[in-house]
């Protein structure tokens, strides 16, 4: 899953070297953290916040697959 939101972070971006996805285990939630530039915050998040919530929806759909649950913060 990590593979997945660097996959579509790097190419939202003006800067994809800039982008760092981590990935960790909380109260058995699985929490991935995706951070870039300042100047590209907006490309990720996206007006009123769509390309987030599609990146989220990308993500429960692969966490219903491996049976896990998914939260996305964009740093």
């Amino acid at each position: 899953m990590r593979d997945l939101v660097e996959y579509v972070a790097r190419a939202l971006v003006n800067d994809p070297e800039s982008v760092k996805v981590t990935e960790e285990n909380q109260d058995g939630n699985l929490l991935i953290r995706v951070e870039v530039a300042e100047d590209d915050k907006g490309r990720v998040i996206g007006k009123q916040g769509r390309v987030a919530q599609a990146m989220r929806t990308l993500l429960r759909v692969a966490a219903v697959k491996q049976g896990v649950r998914v939260v996305l913060e964009i740093v």
